[in-house]
């Protein structure tokens, strides 16, 4: 299991107010700062309300940042849109619009997202069409 990554960005402050907008409807949020670096976490699946938000999304700032493809795990596909229509509002740009991806395999619905520096931020349910 992954624990945490770290997204090369050209202008912390347009990337962290990005993130920030785009993942809100998955419920992650900033829990670290250090100068120009960002942490952002979500909640932990079955973890209690109140339990500490780990921080797994590190934006650090680089000159020419190399683009990547950043997914992130939604619990309902209705996050999976709210999150599409959030991150267009938050000035990205689409790359795939939210809806089923069965050549991935049965009930893979996700929606992908260009962010400021050409990462592809997606955010994917993996339970639609599959009794939710």
């Amino acid at each position: 299991m992954i624990d945490h990554i770290s997204v090369s960005v050209s202008d912390p402050a347009a990337s962290k107010a990005f993130y920030e907008a785009a993942l809100a409807p998955l419920g992650y949020r900033v829990v670290m700062e250090f100068g120009p670096v960002t942490a952002l976490g979500g909640p932990m699946p079955g973890a209690p309300e109140d339990a500490p938000v780990p921080p797994d999304l590190w934006l650090t700032p680089t000159k020419d940042p190399t683009p990547c493809h950043i997914a992130v795990s939604a619990s309902s596909a209705e996050q999976v849109d709210a999150f599409h229509r959030a991150a267009l509002a938050a000035g990205g740009t689409d790359n795939g619009g939210p809806g089923e991806r069965a050549h991935y395999h049965p009930g893979y619905y996700a929606a992908f997202v260009r962010d400021p520096d050409g990462h592809n931020l997606e955010a994917v349910f993996h339970g639609a069409g599959g009794g939710e």
